[in-house]
């Protein structure tokens, strides 16, 4: 076959350049699927620098305020002009005997109560687009009293999300969700157990451990000083260095029911405020 010249047939040249065409997007496209991860920082409403300094965190940080706190409107509406989504942060009883502040849902309510107190709530805070539970360790258990705080969601707005916070492994919250209609996810890592630098470092690295290996996770922190200084340092570093993607809350759970993820419960001593029982 020596001195044999090859050549492609005309016909064939612009077939070739169609398909490598159409291969050029589908490889861009999965160069760039990266990882994703969201953050929500919980217990907004009662202080005003909280609201002031989450709104300038980089990237959709998720920010989720208490009823009837001081700051709470503002914070919200801080929140907001920052591009970030505003969540009602529902307290929920607990198993301990813990205050729920104003606005809570505990087991002797009825329903008409309930949807009232919820659709209260939510009408209180200015641009709110979702909601995801505070302590609850008792109620998330109860399908019928999260039946009717999904319900009050999905009335006042269908296209809302919820977001389990997952204070205990029998928690039937995210499931009654799905049930009522509404986008729904679940926390995957608490951030702070406790407000130590060490353990923020360590729930973090577990946070993009998961994303690594499940393509999303969602974490949930709080307004320590410590926790936002950590984050204010490692937000604007998550793509390049680490490797994930920080998309708002909304993104991730839209993942989130696309894989099959286990049970994930961040280790928090009985004491600590973010475990929230």
């Amino acid at each position: 076959m020596a001195g044999v010249r090859w050549r492609l047939c005309p016909g064939l040249v612009p077939l070739a350049l169609l398909l490598g065409l159409l291969a050029a997007p589908l490889q861009a496209e999965t160069t760039a699927a990266v990882p994703v991860v969201a953050l929500i920082i919980d217990d907004l409403g009662q202080h005003p620098r909280h609201g002031q300094r989450i709104a300038g965190l980089p990237g959709p940080v998720a920010c989720a305020f208490l009823p009837g706190l001081p700051h709470t409107r503002r914070g919200a509406r801080q929140c907001h002009e920052q591009g970030k989504e505003v969540m009602l942060h529902q307290p929920l009883q607990a198993a301990a005997a813990n205050d729920l502040g104003p606005g809570g849902v505990t087991i002797d309510m009825d329903r008409d109560e309930v949807i009232a107190t919820v659709t209260d709530n939510l009408a209180s805070i200015p641009h709110v687009s979702g909601m995801n539970s505070h302590m609850g360790s008792l109620l998330t258990r109860h399908p019928g009293h999260m039946l009717w705080v999904t319900q009050a969601l999905h009335q006042f707005d269908p296209n809302a999300f919820f977001i389990d916070s997952f204070t205990t492994a029998q928690s039937v919250a995210h499931q009654i969700a799905a049930e009522t209609g509404l986008a729904h996810g679940r926390r995957n890592v608490f951030l702070d157990p406790e407000p130590d630098p060490e353990i923020i470092e360590a729930e973090f690295r577990r946070w993009l451990a998961l994303a690594h290996r499940d393509g999303v996770a969602i974490a949930i922190a709080h307004p320590y000083p410590e926790t936002l200084e950590f984050l204010e340092t490692e937000l604007p570093h998550l793509k390049d260095t680490h490797g994930v993607m920080l998309v708002p809350v909304r993104k991730a759970i839209t993942k989130q029911t696309e894989v099959s993820w286990p049970v994930y419960s961040s280790p928090s001593p009985p004491a600590a405020k973010s475990s929230k029982p």
